[in-house]
């Protein structure tokens, strides 16, 4: 099938924007490959430490350089729901390797916070750069220089970007990034968000709202709705980093183990010493980064990788653009509906068909390179496949489905649910924001209301709670950008607002903090930059002055003249209770170079 004439054009312009950065970066890993593992080029004492620990097998095939060898890096705790599966990873990966005549070894962990956990919370400002504090900890992992390969063991919000940006710095060092699934199907998102409304509104107490997200978050396993985390295992899969069909098997089964260790056999065909070699960093080109871009707007994908993507793309010399991901999304039909996008979940979406039916209804389309590398192989092609285990324990993977088993979760490529992916990019006076627009019903697609100013969070739900968020209005949420505060997520908000424009008030969001994929639908320009502490003009915004929040023309201004706004003075509040206590203070030089928002909002 030949590619969409309008995504090979955007392919294109990215190729040829990237062209000195991408030689540039190709050229480093190549020269990284040259060396091959350099183990037994290592000082004696230097390569004892390395293998001290291991069995006597183990060592003698380190010792002369005769096993092939896998860095596990991973982002294991047993706090987390998503991360606490990856317990028994290890032994799988070893006992796999094994098998195919292999070594590996646990290189390093990497921190997995939870923006559940720290949402609406001071934990919560470490969250974005606990990023790039992933990317930097799986260097230090693979910095010793041991392996032929990498496996990487993560899930969530902040944890597969930064897993990626590390491993593209490895990126001589093939790659397979192994998924531990979602968590079983609980309490329905939309009876969660119901209860969390009523709870706003004072209507049920604390008891029952506890109980209410204990049946909802109740197991191992990733959350069910379609937020980053799971935004995340689509785009290793339609990007290939996976290995076909993993993404969304529950964990702790007979299916999640075997793909486990499928992963780890593979990781050691496509080293250098085989006739596969699959540099990551090569593997992933700017047809890689366009595939994911297509997969997050298909699917309603989280808004978080306006971000993340651009700095995954930027850390293998790729140039992408929040313009690129709107004009991607302008051609590419939405085919999912999951929770906030609709009432299904992404056990749901697994069982309509999953990522197999998806891959191949956008192949089909001509929305996505079918002629990329994998890490399965040369085409996209192997992925539209439903895994199933066969009696002897081996993986069978069966043509996905030609029908969807639910035609109200994932749809048909000629008779989509709307015809774009719903993300796009405002600009104006304001500067430049991201809003999703897949669950904002149309009518309120264009706000145009007064403003209402507040420095956090708080002082919103404060102000509902005292009554006084009445009329239709614009909140304006400032000082939330990266160098102001580490650029939280603000969903304390979403409840908020959710109720008043259920009230029949028309309402908005204006914020240079985040939102996910759980934005849902309140329309909200999110991301806003120049942030308000880099002089951005959000920062002159006043109470009552008129925005125009236009989600059709693109728009994102305040009503005034330039001149007005040009002459207003800056009054910055006093930021100091965002920079200490719960670790804050640690990270002040991150927030002293953190790029904006619309490049990566990355300290790199």
């Amino acid at each position: 099938m030949t590619v969409n004439h309008t995504l090979q054009a955007i392919t294109n312009r990215i190729i040829e924007r990237s062209r000195p950065t991408r030689e540039a970066y190709l050229g480093r890993i190549s020269e990284a490959a040259s060396r091959k593992p350099v183990r037994t080029a290592l000082g004696c004492a230097n390569l004892a430490h390395g293998f001290a620990a291991c069995g006597p097998s183990d060592k003698a095939g380190l010792a002369g350089d005769q096993l092939l060898n896998i860095g596990i890096i991973t982002a294991y705790n047993d706090m987390l729901s998503a991360h606490q599966p990856f317990e028994t990873f290890p032994q799988l990966i070893k006992q796999a390797a094994r098998e195919a005549g292999g070594i590996a070894q646990v290189a390093g962990g990497v921190p997995a916070m939870c923006d559940g956990v720290t949402q609406g919370f001071a934990g919560m400002e470490l969250s974005l750069f606990s990023r790039d504090v992933i990317a930097m900890a799986t260097a230090v992992g693979l910095s010793h220089d041991m392996f032929d390969a990498a496996v990487y063991l993560g899930v969530c919000d902040k944890i597969v970007p930064g897993l990626v940006i590390g491993a593209l710095t490895f990126g001589h060092l093939p790659a397979i990034f192994i998924p531990a699934g979602p968590m079983t199907s609980g309490l329905p998102n939309d009876e969660k968000a119901r209860i969390r409304q009523l709870y706003a509104e004072g209507k049920v107490g604390r008891a029952e709202l506890l109980e209410s997200e204990s049946k909802s978050y109740h197991g191992p396993g990733t959350c069910t709705f379609y937020g980053t985390a799971n935004s995340n295992q689509m785009l290793m899969e339609i990007m290939g980093l996976h290995i076909p069909g993993s993404s969304f098997i529950n964990p702790n089964t007979p299916l999640r183990d075997a793909m486990t260790k499928e992963a780890a056999k593979r990781a050691l065909q496509i080293t250098a010493c085989g006739n596969d070699y699959t540099p990551v960093g090569a593997m992933l080109d700017e047809r890689s980064f366009v595939n994911g871009v297509v997969g997050l707007n298909a699917t309603g994908g989280s808004t978080n990788h306006t971000i993340h993507l651009i700095a995954m793309a930027a850390a293998a010399g790729i140039k992408l653009t929040w313009q690129d991901i709107s004009d991607i999304s302008a051609a590419v039909p939405l085919l999912a509906r999951v929770y906030p996008n609709g009432l299904a979940d992404v056990n749901h979406f697994h069982a309509a068909g999953g990522m197999g039916y998806l891959i191949r209804e956008l192949l089909d389309a001509g929305l996505l390179h079918e002629d990329v590398r994998t890490v399965w192989g040369e085409t996209l092609r192997d992925y539209t496949i439903e895994p199933a285990l066969n009696a002897d324990g081996t993986i069978a993977r069966n043509p996905a489905p030609e029908v969807s088993a639910d035609a109200k979760v994932l749809a048909k490529a000629n008779a989509p649910f709307q015809p774009d992916g719903g993300i796009k990019v405002l600009s104006g006076n304001i500067g430049s924001a991201i809003i999703k627009v897949s669950a904002v019903k149309p009518d309120r697609h264009v706000i145009e209301a007064p403003a209402k100013i507040f420095h956090d969070q708080s002082e919103m739900q404060d102000a509902f709670k005292a009554g006084k968020l009445e009329g239709d209005f614009i909140a304006v949420v400032r000082y939330q950008g990266p160098k102001a505060n580490g650029m939280p997520e603000l969903h304390k908000l979403m409840t908020v607002l959710g109720i008043l424009q259920d009230r029949g008030q028309r309402v908005a969001l204006v914020t240079d903090g985040r939102l996910s994929g759980a934005s849902g639908k309140v329309p909200s320009a999110i991301h806003v930059t120049p942030e308000a502490l880099d002089n951005g003009m959000i920062a002159k915004i006043q109470e009552g002055d008129i925005i125009r929040l236009d989600a059709v023309q693109g728009t994102l201004s305040v009503l005034l003249s330039e001149d007005e706004l040009q002459s207003r003075n800056i009054e910055t509040p006093d930021l100091t209770r965002n920079h200490f206590g719960m670790g804050r203070e640690l990270f002040s030089a991150f927030r002293h170079i953190a790029g904006h928002a619309d490049q990566g909002a990355s300290v790199f």
